[in-house]
């Protein structure tokens, strides 16, 4: 599998990637350290509490991380949670709403995660 095959099953940007990080050799070193992240946890976890700092601190790592590589669907999802709880803003969404969103958060990241570790065993 190559870095694009791998970009493609995870439905992210591979040309986002390369205009963060400019060199196949950072893009492939930073996605392989993805999967070992703890921010994606931390922010599951802030969730469950619906502890609105620890979200918005959260979210808003997820989402830069996630754009730094291209993730660009998981850096918007974790950008409307950030939003949601960011001081001064008001809240739109339901609690079920954010658990909703956090949820699809969490599918994208697995699935990212699986496809992340096959890529890591091919090469």
């Amino acid at each position: 599998m190559t870095l694009q095959e791998l970009y493609q099953a995870i439905d992210g940007s591979y040309e986002q990637a390369q205009k963060v990080l400019r060199m196949d050799k950072l893009i492939d070193k930073h996605i392989r350290k993805l999967p070992a992240n703890t921010i994606f946890s931390s922010l599951i976890a802030a969730g469950e509490s619906l502890d609105p700092t620890a979200l918005f601190e959260n979210a808003h790592a997820v989402k830069g991380v996630c754009a730094n590589l291209g993730l660009v669907k998981l850096s918007l999802a974790a950008s409307e949670i950030s939003e949601e709880f960011r001081p001064g803003n008001s809240r739109r969404m339901t609690d079920d709403e954010v658990r909703e969103k956090l949820e699809e958060i969490k599918r994208m990241y697995e699935t990212a995660k699986e496809e992340i570790e096959k890529y890591s065993q091919s090469v």
